[in-house]
């Protein structure tokens, strides 16, 4: 064989070697990819499929990291007959978080007070005040003999860190569950007696909070919106006290962001399914409650008559209440009505009477 022969072998060796490696990394390539679209009961996504933050938004990586935190000081500022309250805060990723605390008088049990971490709904994040809203919901609470931590989520009034939204964003949930083990470490508290209650925007925070932490044991939803993330998209939010945060433009649009990289939520789309806190109702442990008015003009009811269904389809332990007027707070002559059913669950699952 000549010396050329030998150069032109050599080099019809490697370019077929070559040729072999290319077909098999596009074969590997195909298959990782088909494996990766397969949705399983509860689905979760492959590291390579996303990129923070979108992969922050999904249940798989909520439930894949850690949650810790502590009260800090307590600074009382009222005391009746029922209750002490005071102002605090607690950390939350590195932002600190203000937050009223009521504990109840008398002594504390043996096992510590039941206690709930209560969660706003929407409210311009830039008028939004410690001691204002919610006060006849809180004192209901208080007077019953739980424990209430109402926080203010991120980026509202004068807590640390950017309002980032409910929907959109995962921020709130963590806010949620940190503050939730604020509580468990505690020591005047029950750390297996805390629940979540959630208004509006909230309800949706409040969920996934559940969905996270499914061993939570009591969760209530007071006109709630967003849970399949498709009923977001029939049914919309009219919320005229909105206001378009004044960086937004700067920080870009949550939503408008991920439908731009994932599509628009549908039931079939992989990544929508992670986010939505329906997909994991079956995990759940505790129980729901939900009220909803019929005369809400700012959350559509369809929001929770299409919750309730899917729970209906769980072995998941749950109630839900209308009230014929009341509006988005459920006020008026619906409030005490709503207090006492949310009491009386809250009894039932956190202080197992």
């Amino acid at each position: 064989m000549t010396k050329i022969q030998l150069i032109l072998g050599s080099k019809l060796l490697i370019t077929l070697s070559v040729f072999l490696l290319l077909v098999a990394f596009l074969y590997m390539l195909n298959n990782n990819s088909s494996k990766s679209n397969k949705l399983s009961n509860n689905p979760t996504l492959a590291n390579n499929n996303l990129r923070s933050p979108l992969e922050d938004l999904t249940v798989p990586y909520l439930r894949s990291r850690k949650y810790f935190s502590k009260l800090g000081t307590l600074d009382k500022i009222a005391e009746n007959s029922n209750y002490t309250s005071y102002l605090t805060n607690y950390d939350s990723d590195g932002f600190r978080i203000n937050a009223l605390l009521t504990v109840p008088a008398g002594n504390i049990p043996k096992k510590g007070f039941p206690a709930i971490v209560f969660v706003h709904g929407y409210i311009p994040p830039d008028q939004y005040q410690t001691l204002q809203r919610y006060i006849d919901y809180v004192d209901y609470l208080g007077r019953n003999g739980f424990v209430v931590f109402k926080i203010d989520l991120r980026g509202n009034g004068t807590s640390q860190g950017r309002p980032e939204g409910a929907y959109f964003s995962s921020a709130y949930v963590i806010d949620t569950l940190n503050a939730y083990s604020a509580l468990q470490n505690a020591n005047f508290i029950n750390p297996k007696e805390i629940g979540l209650w959630g208004h509006s925007m909230a309800g949706n925070v409040v969920l996934r909070a559940m969905v996270v932490k499914p061993t939570i044991p009591a969760t209530v939803i007071w006109a709630g919106a967003v849970y399949s993330y498709v009923d977001q998209t029939e049914y919309g939010i009219h919320d005229l006290s909105y206001v378009r945060p004044a960086n937004a433009a700067r920080f870009g649009s949550g939503r408008q962001s991920v439908f731009q990289l994932m599509g628009t939520p549908s039931a079939n789309n992989t990544f929508w399914k992670t986010v939505a806190p329906t997909t994991y109702l079956n995990d759940l442990k505790g129980a729901v409650q939900i009220h909803h008015a019929l005369d809400d003009t700012t959350v559509d009811i369809r929001y929770s008559e299409e919750l309730n269904s899917l729970l209906n389809e769980t072995p998941v332990r749950h109630e839900f209440y209308t009230y014929p007027t009341g509006g988005h707070n459920i006020s008026g002559a619906s409030f005490d009505l709503a207090m006492q059913r949310t009491v009386s669950f809250f009894d039932k699952y956190l202080k197992g009477e």
